[in-house]
Parts: structure tokens; C-alpha cells; sequence
């Protein structure tokens, strides 16, 4: 274990998660942990260049939230998860897509994971700009018939869906429905005020022999492993860079420009499950059920057998093993994990300030069982 200084609390019982915090606290600029069981708040460390407080781009942790949204508009009866998305949005059928739901699209199994020419980091900002982008475009595959990851660009339809079935943004749902009723520190959209407490994204460290072998299986622009990463687009997207600009943050595009802590992303699926200080559940359990029931697994034609997935939410049971079959959540490609466990009760939030150089973040399931086992005890 290095010298790296551990900051914030845990709940007796919950000592060895500090320990195997301070180990991943050794990789990253800057990480934190947050750990609700049942609402309550049992562990609450960071660790580097960063206090609770700070905010960083949390990337596709974003769709847990958006995800969230969709689920209560489903569960108030105002959206329909197997209505076409063109009885809402005609322009989207066109190219053979009239038969895709926002199902479909929720679980990565419409097709649509791009455009043409590829989508730059300026129109991947905007999810308006996004989905008339798609509106047009031809699937990648036949819709049902396979399913891949979209990791910057598909959620840009369900957004369209819910702007033009409520004529309200899925930011302005999350903000008056969830965000500020729970004191969330989660933000799709952040204020102007809180940009201070925003600190950058930054890049990985590799030695050149880690960098080639990263670098030797490192997906060709135009497959599909390219289009779903946005790595199609001239130049190819700098994911790094993404949330570091402030536009992505300002607006908050609902696939991967959040921004929050993990205290805000711990706090968002406590909300979901089991209530936060005081404040009901906010998915009744017809809802849970519906939304944490898995729908896409084998093989993501984008991201290989990494990709398993409930409705919206990636299925974390299958994720880790030791969870409840119907654990569900998100993470993020710059570190970020955030999930649920309705069985235990676990809502688990954490960030990292800097990519790992291989993209890959073992502590992910070092913390989770270390977690589940403070908490089973």
C-alpha cells in the first residue's frame, strides 16, 4: 500500500472497504467511493487530487440517469416502452426504421450506434443535433436482430422521444423530478455556479510496451467497435477531451456529458431503490422489475462480451456475480461504477479522475465484493 492519503468515514463493519480503497486510490489522480445500504450512508472516502465535494465527468454513468427518467415517464403511464420511436418522431423511420421502440433503442438493439461520416465532438454535444443526425440514418444491423453498445450517440434518441411526447428536455425531468427534490450531486446540465467545483478529466499513463499492446487491439475507425466509440468522426473523437469542454457540460448530453461525484451517483440509485433521507422510493417495484430484467446478453457486437444488459441499465448481476440476479447500474468509460443491488439494498458510487492507460479499472471488482462483503456480515 502506497502513502497516499485516505480522507472521509466508514461505518463500523466497513473498515476492509478503506483498506481496498487506499489500493485503488494508488492509480488514479483522484478517486472516490461513496456506499449507501438501504439509504444509509456507510462509506464516504476520496482519496488524491480531489475532495468529496469535486465534480468530474462521469460519462456513461450519464445513461443510469437518463435511464431513470424514461422509467418514471414509463411508470406514469406517458411513455410506452414498445411504441415505435416514429409514431412520436416520423422523420426517425425513414431508412428502415419504423418498426424500432424506444425499447429497442434502451437496449442497444436498434442498430442505430451512429452516422454516416461519423458525428464530431461539437454535434456529439447537442442531443437535438445528434438525433437529426440519426433521423436518416440506416441501422448498422437489422433492429432485433443482434444488439451493440452506442456509447456517445444513441440515447440521443430516447431523448427526442421524451422531448417530443412531454415537450420537456430528459434534463429538465432529471432536474425538477430527481436532482434537486434529492440532493443529488449529479448534474445533466451544470450550472454555471458549480463550475468551480469541477475538475478536469485527465488522459492515462502507459509505458510504451503497455501503449503498444493497448494499442495493437484498438478498434478500427469504421468497425463497428469505431462507429459505437465515435472514433469514425474527423478527427476521431477525444474522449478525454469530451467533458472537458464546457459546452458538454452546460448541456449535459444524455449518453455520456454528466457530470457528478460519487456521492451524487451512490445517491442516485439509493433514490431509485430505497428512498433518500426521508423521500419515498422513486420506482414503484412493477417499474424496478421491468427495468432491472435483463434484455441483451451474449455477444455486444460493439464491445464484445463486456456488454450485458437490463433495460437502460447495465445488468450488474451478471457483472458481479456475488449481487443479486437483478443488480443493475452504469459506468463510465473514464472509471466511473455506479449500481444497485435491490436485494441488499447496496447503492454504490465511484469516480476517478484520470482514464486507466488500458481502459480497463480492476478495482471496479475489488470494491464491489469488498462492499458486498461488509455488508452481508
Amino acid at each position: 500500500m502506497g502513502d497516499t492519503e485516505i480522507h472521509g468515514t466508514v461505518a463500523d463493519g466497513f473498515e476492509a472497504v478503506r483498506e481496498e480503497f487506499a489500493t485503488a486510490a494508488e492509480a488514479s489522480a483522484g478517486v472516490q467511493l461513496a456506499v449507501r445500504v438501504h439509504g444509509r450512508l456507510v462509506v464516504d472516502l476520496w482519496a488524491g487530487d480531489v475532495t468529496g465535494e469535486t465534480l468530474t465527468g462521469v460519462y456513461s454513468s450519464t445513461k443510469g440517469a437518463t435511464t431513470l427518467v424514461v422509467a418514471l415517464l414509463v411508470q406514469d403511464g406517458v411513455l410506452d416502452l414498445d411504441e415505435p420511436v416514429s409514431r412520436h418522431w416520423p422523420e426517425f423511420g425513414a431508412a428502415g426504421k419504423g418498426g424500432i421502440t424506444v425499447r429497442d433503442v434502451l437496449t442497444h438493439r436498434s442498430g442505430v450506434i451512429g452516422a454516416d461520416g461519423g458525428l464530431s465532438a461539437e454535434e456529439l454535444a447537442d442531443d437535438r443535433v445528434v438525433a437529426r443526425r440519426l433521423a436518416g440514418q440506416r441501422p448498422f444491423w437489422r433492429p432485433g436482430s443482434a444488439y451493440g453498445y452506442s456509447g456517445f450517440a444513441g440515447f440521443s434518441v430516447v431523448a427526442e422521444v421524451v422531448r417530443r411526447v412531454t415537450g420537456r428536455s430528459v434534463q429538465e425531468h432529471f432536474e425538477t423530478r430527481i436532482r434537486e427534490p434529492y440532493g443529488l450531486d449529479l448534474y445533466l446540465g451544470l450550472p454555471g455556479q458549480e463550475e468551480h467545483r469541477y475538475r478536469e478529466v485527465l488522459a492515462g499513463e502507459a509505458s510504451a510496451e503497455e501503449l503498444a499492446a493497448f494499442q495493437a487491439y484498438v478498434p478500427s475507425p469504421y468497425s463497428l467497435g469505431g462507429i459505437g466509440y465515435g472514433l469514425d468522426s474527423t478527427p476521431p473523437l477525444d474522449q478525454v477531451a469530451f467533458v472537458n469542454t464546457r459546452r458538454v457540460r452546460a448541456l449535459g448530453q444524455v449518453s455520456a456529458g454528466g457530470v457528478g461525484s460519487a456521492r451524487g451517483l451512490a445517491g442516485l440509485y439509493a433514490a431509485a431503490v430505497s428512498g433518500l433521507d426521508g423521500r419515498p422510493p422513486l420506482l414503484e417495484p412493477g417499474t424496478l422489475g421491468e427495468f432491472a430484467m435483463l434484455h441483451s446478453t451474449g455477444r455486444d457486437l460493439v464491445t464484445g462480451d463486456a456488454g450485458q444488459y437490463a433495460l437502460g441499465f447495465q445488468a450488474k448481476g451478471l457483472r458481479y456475480p456475488f449481487l443479486g440476479a437483478n443488480a443493475f447500474g452504469h459506468n463510465g468509460s473514464a472509471g466511473s461504477e455506479s449500481f444497485v443491488d435491490p436485494r441488499s439494498g447496496i447503492a454504490f458510487g465511484y469516480t476517478r479522475r484520470q482514464f486507466s492507460a488500458t481502459w480497463s479499472y480492476p478495482e471496479h471488482d475489488r470494491l464491489a465484493a469488498a462492499v458486498h462483503a461488509a455488508a452481508s456480515r
